[in-house]
């Protein structure tokens, strides 16, 4: 009885292991399309509402789902209470999200480079540097996706039939 229940327990373990690496594969394309989503409100506020950078991401962190939200507001609590550049706050605010995402290191380098440029120059430059980033996301996003459709089932049934193996090489 015991055997059955640490054989079970191993199974789940495994079983509970592909299935958290198969739903980080499924959050990663959800997560580009927000912040993809994001950058194109974020320039619609900047080029045809006018608004502040740190209105225009309070505005977004209350119409965005998590992680963008937090990111947002994050990063308008930055402009707006610390004296600080609107990169550092940017890259600040990145930092403080990163570890909640799905996302990898060439989604954060694109990232960063749009921090690096907004606030420095005038509105059309700065819809070139977010039509840039989102072209760059876009692009990540389709990688992504791709990456998904091949390895999500891949990555449960690894894990059950991982499992399994154990268990029958433990009897």
């Amino acid at each position: 009885m015991l055997k059955l229940i640490g054989a079970a327990l191993i199974v789940l373990a495994t079983s509970l292991a592909g299935f958290e690496m198969a739903r980080r594969l499924s959050e990663r394309p959800r997560q580009l399309r927000i912040f993809k989503s994001a950058l194109q409100a974020l320039e619609t506020e900047i080029m045809y509402g006018h608004t502040p950078l740190h209105e225009a991401a309070r505005k977004l962190a209350l119409q965005l789902p998590e992680p963008a939200s937090s990111f947002f507001q994050t990063f308008a609590g930055q402009l707006t209470t610390v004296e600080t550049t609107v990169k550092e706050a940017w890259e600040k605010s990145l930092a403080q999200i990163w570890g909640n995402t799905a996302l990898k290191e060439s989604e954060h380098e694109v990232l960063l480079q749009l921090g690096e440029n907004l606030g420095k120059h005038d509105r059309y430059t700065e819809q070139k540097q977010i039509m840039l980033a989102l072209t760059h996301l876009e692009r990540e996003e389709k990688e992504a996706h791709e990456r998904q459709m091949r390895y999500e089932k891949m990555a449960k049934s690894l894990g059950v039939l991982t499992g399994l193996l154990i268990v029958i090489l433990l009897i």
